[in-house]
């Protein structure tokens, strides 16, 4: 059996990132792990310090349950170089060059209005960009 993985990201301000990642995957907050009723009380069955909240992260699933999941955690030290692993959100690719990279740049713009930027376009292929923490993802055609 092949191994399952959930990317997480670390950030300042996990509300924030979770708004925008669920607008960039479609993806919806998890319900907290059976049998517990809320993140609150799923929390509180570890030693956590008093200071950690429920807010201080978010879970993320595909609502389709196909997706990876994704962990946002606040933590207290700041970004502080490149990230070494991206995301990359995939449009659907049909149609021919010109119609996937208006549905690459349409993605990107409806990101943009979702707090990301863009930091670099490859004509035709990609759009580099960054969410509101700074944390790189690409804009890029599904494959055929």
């Amino acid at each position: 059996m092949a191994a399952t993985f959930d990317p997480t990201l670390d950030c300042a301000d996990a509300p924030l990132l979770a708004a925008f990642w669920k607008t960039a995957l479609g993806h919806v907050d998890e319900p907290p792990p059976v049998p517990f009723a809320t993140r609150e009380e799923w929390l509180a069955q570890f030693d956590l310090p008093d200071d950690d909240s429920a807010d201080d992260g978010a879970w993320l699933c595909d609502p389709d349950g196909v997706g990876p999941r994704l962990s946002i955690l606040q933590v207290p030290e700041p970004k502080t170089a490149e990230n070494r692993l991206h995301i990359d959100v995939r449009v659907p690719g049909h149609g021919g060059p010109g119609e996937r990279w208006a549905g690459i740049r349409a993605e990107s713009e409806r990101l943009v209005k979702a707090g990301g930027s863009v930091l670099d376009e490859f004509d035709g292929h990609h759009i580099v960009m960054a969410d509101p923490e700074g944390n790189e993802v690409c804009v890029a055609a599904a494959s055929a």
